[in-house]
């Protein structure tokens, strides 16, 4: 499966999603590239679509391996494991969790504009990724989701490793994908559009969501 862009991949979530049509859910879309897609989602189902600043903590040496990942009000996801591989023990996480922290902060008072967050408590929420492939940013996530005390977790996303869905299966009341990949590399090689999302498309999906 190859997605057109992240659009389409949200159009195709939303076919499996239609339950949640004019309810009291909400969708709550990853930034940046998840947003995109949580977009479309929102708008197919009629629902109120509200950002998730997750940031991924980078190995030492490797900035692009993730390492884990850091949610809003200090929630994180750390594989141990990998960390004391690559070196980074838990000063080295503790560091980059309080910078994050602050990178977070600063994201979500750009991208809200004054707005106040939707409350999760009690909600079914739809929590979207543009796709899945370490696993840690959605990790950290859900666990977030899940402190606020949501009454569903349903998460949607366009592509995962297989591997991955088996241990996310657990963590969500409802896991929606469109494809289980055996040999993801990269998300990005599941779309034949795939630039970068920017602050401002952030903002603009934001503002005009109901």
């Amino acid at each position: 499966m190859i997605f057109t862009d992240r659009h389409h991949a949200g159009r195709l979530l939303s076919e499996k999603l239609t339950s949640y049509r004019n309810t009291s859910g909400i969708v709550l879309g990853l930034v940046r590239g998840g947003i995109v897609v949580a977009s479309t989602v929102a708008q197919s189902l009629h629902l109120p679509l509200d950002a998730l600043v997750v940031k991924k903590i980078p190995s030492p040496d490797e900035p692009e391996l993730g390492i884990g990942a850091l949610a809003p009000d200090g929630v994180s996801y750390v594989d141990w494991r990998l960390a004391h591989r690559v070196g980074a023990d838990e000063d080295y996480i503790n560091g980059q969790t309080r910078m994050l922290n602050d990178v977070i902060r600063e994201k979500l008072i750009l991208y809200r504009r004054g707005k106040k967050p939707m409350k999760i408590r009690g909600k079914v929420i739809i929590l979207v990724d543009d796709g899945v492939a370490t696993g840690a940013t959605f990790e950290a996530a859900v666990k977030w989701v899940r402190k606020k005390k949501a009454e569903k977790i349903v998460a949607a996303i366009p592509v995962a490793p297989q591997e991955i869905l088996v241990k996310m299966r657990p963590e969500v009341h409802e896991l929606v994908v469109i494809e289980e990949a055996t040999d993801l590399h990269a998300v990005g090689q599941f779309y034949e559009s795939f630039p970068q999302v920017e602050d401002g498309e952030v903002i603009a999906l934001l503002k005009k969501s109901i």
